[in-house]
């Protein structure tokens, strides 16, 4: 509750700043030189979104808010230029509808972390023990290895898949994947990463079945055991990439900015331990985890810097 709390707090105020910041002339915001960067609220964007706020303000002397928003707002705002970058774009599959929609608008920086990947995702854990005597893996307590199975569990899941935000792209394709699977036994529960993840752990604590929108990188698979479902069908696609994307101007009007964000490249397990952190203040303060990941990685933000 907590965390819900401080987040919705956060939205508001972000949803303010930002108004203000769109409403502002053109001439006032060239002028103004701050870094508005969107963000969608899931632990990845959270996490690399304060880490280029960190290095920008610490390294570079370059003011930066950042704002929280829905995905579909998120590339509404960089294609507009009400925010001026993003670092949250799956490409090409999970966001493709919205790169269609509004590329012509935006610079393309290119992937800034490699090796993604959505889908659905359960709990691949045992019951007690997790080797019998023998030295074999005992059998995880959620027996279902694909997607075209669930309909036959659909008792054993509530009939649910335990979502996030509806704008997002995993949701869109898990709306497609249902219909492609014929899995009209099942709603799609919208909600939030953090409203997912604590159902998850709940289930788990409990030894429940349940089946969620997951994704890579994510904290959750390095504090639980879990797999992702076979998609025969390939409705999620394979491995994808996080793009950076800027709004056009940016490279003239502040090219240093331009430079740094378009340098900047992190690996999923770097940014996995930012997001381990992170999660281990319960989402809070995530500034101040940046700059410990800062003080750990000083050459590899120096060659950002470059």
């Amino acid at each position: 509750m907590r965390i819900k709390t401080t987040t919705s707090i956060m939205a508001v105020v972000y949803g303010i700043v930002f108004t203000g910041a769109a409403m502002m002339p053109i001439q006032s915001r060239a002028a103004d030189k701050t870094i508005r960067l969107a963000y969608v609220e899931w632990s990845d964007a959270i996490a690399s979104t304060n880490l280029i706020q960190a290095v920008l303000q610490e390294k570079m002397n370059q003011p930066c808010e950042i704002i929280a928003m829905t995905a579909d707002k998120m590339w509404a705002s960089v294609a507009n230029g009400q925010a001026d970058a993003m670092v949250a774009a799956w490409l090409p599959s999970t966001h493709g509808h919205y790169y269609k929609q509004y590329k012509d608008n935006l610079v393309d920086l290119g992937p800034n972390l490699e090796g993604t990947r959505i889908g659905l995702v359960v709990p691949d854990i045992t019951v007690g023990r997790q080797t019998a005597a023998t030295g074999q893996r005992n059998a995880p307590y959620i027996t279902v290895e694909s997607i075209p199975e669930l309909k036959d569990y659909a008792r054993r899941f509530n009939g649910k898949i335990i979502g996030i935000d509806p704008e997002a792209g995993i949701m869109k394709k898990t709306r497609e994947a249902m219909r492609v699977y014929g899995l009209t036994n099942f709603r799609l529960i919208d909600g939030s990463e953090v409203s997912m993840t604590a159902e998850l752990s709940d289930a788990i604590r409990k030894q429940q079945w349940i089946v969620v929108t997951g994704w890579i990188p994510h904290w959750m698979f390095a504090r639980w055991n879990l797999k992702f479902l076979k998609d025969p069908k390939n409705v999620y696609g394979g491995t994808e990439k996080i793009h950076t994307m800027a709004r056009k101007g940016l490279k003239e009007e502040m090219p240093e900015v331009y430079r740094f964000l378009d340098n900047y490249r992190i690996s999923p397990e770097d940014l996995g331990q930012l997001m381990i952190w992170i999660q281990e203040d319960h989402g809070l303060f995530p500034y101040d985890k940046a700059l410990r990941y800062m003080r750990y990685h000083d050459k590899q933000i120096q060659s950002w810097l470059e």
